[in-house]
């Protein structure tokens, strides 16, 4: 996921897609676990992609403070 595609996306919007984007980790790592997957690099995109949504959600939240 790149930075402008967050950008365009509603505050709530946001929140939706960053609860489904942790949902997405935690099956991927116990998928990882059972059995290994393919590709376990996904799991450290998938970490990375987190970090960025709530890094504009937190940053929407101090705006909006100001």
């Amino acid at each position: 996921m790149k930075q402008q595609e967050i950008n365009e996306l509603t505050t709530p919007e946001l929140k939706e897609r960053l609860a489904t984007e942790q949902d997405k980790l935690v099956t991927m790592r116990l998928n990882h676990a059972i059995s290994p997957l393919e590709n376990p690099q996904l799991i450290k995109s998938q970490r990375r992609d987190i970090a960025r949504l709530k890094t504009e959600v937190r940053k929407r939240e101090m705006n909006e403070n100001k």
